[in-house]
């Protein structure tokens, strides 16, 4: 079966210093893929290229086979969540959602219909009319999710969108964002540091370190069997020793 996305020998350079250095890997369709890894590592270039906004030195990006490696970004079917929202602060939960569809001079009547539906689907019917100030970090969250669903993308990218939520709001979204991956049947591809966030929420995990790909898998293939040092020092020790603190909390 033909991989919704497919990167292939990905390299890129800021001046002298090397960013990604052939980087290669599938996505396949409806799967939700970590991207995971140490500030600087170079998830967040990855996940700019693959949207359009940075251009590799050298390599391909086929998106259903497709070549989309010079396209636009606007005509690649792909959604963006950043994690500062990037909320319109003048205009109510509706009319954010609603905004990209105006641009695109749909009939009034679809966006009141795809505008309702997505609401729905995040679980925002009792904000409709707030604006951004009056809501808190996790619903603006929701907010930014939805604006992008509405658009009928068959890819997302998410950019640390939990990073500046508390431990609480954090854990509550993660399982909501995966519950929605799974009734949608969208394709996933989420930018972290945070292991446990990438374990708790992936099919695959791609670890990265100093600008290569140190292991890519299942979370329980990386556990279980780390590729090398790193993955077993990033990965495995940080999750075994937030286990023995927890229990220590317990007791």
């Amino acid at each position: 079966m033909e991989p919704k996305l497919r990167l292939i020998n990905i390299n890129k350079k800021f001046g002298t210093k090397s960013v990604l250095e052939d980087v290669s890997f599938d996505v396949q369709a409806g799967e939700f893929v970590s991207m995971l890894g140490s500030s600087g590592c170079g998830k967040t270039t990855l996940l700019r290229i693959i949207m359009g906004i940075e251009s590799p030195d050298t390599g391909s990006i086929l998106k259903d086979g497709k070549d989309i490696t010079q396209a636009k970004p606007k005509d690649r079917g792909m959604g963006i969540v950043f994690q500062n929202y990037a909320l319109f602060p003048n205009m109510n939960v509706y009319d954010n959602i609603a905004f990209a569809l105006k641009c695109r001079h749909l009939p009034k009547e679809d966006i009141q219909k795809r505008v309702e539906e997505t609401i729905q689907i995040v679980g925002l019917q009792d904000h409709v009319f707030k604006k951004p100030s009056m809501l808190s970090g996790g619903q603006q969250q929701r907010v930014a999710i939805a604006r992008t669903i509405v658009l009928n993308p068959d890819i997302i990218l998410f950019d640390e969108p939990m990073a500046a939520l508390d431990a609480d709001i954090r854990m509550s979204l993660r399982k909501e964002l995966k519950a929605l991956q799974k009734r949608l049947k969208i394709t996933m591809i989420y930018v972290t540091h945070d292991q446990e966030e990438a374990f708790s929420m992936s099919d695959r995990i791609l670890v990265m370190n100093d600008s290569v790909i140190a292991q890519l898998g299942t979370p329980h293939e990386i556990y279980a069997n780390p590729k090398n040092e790193f993955v077993r020092r990033f990965v495995v020790q940080h999750l075994n020793e937030k286990v023995t603190s927890i229990e220590q909390h317990i007791k």
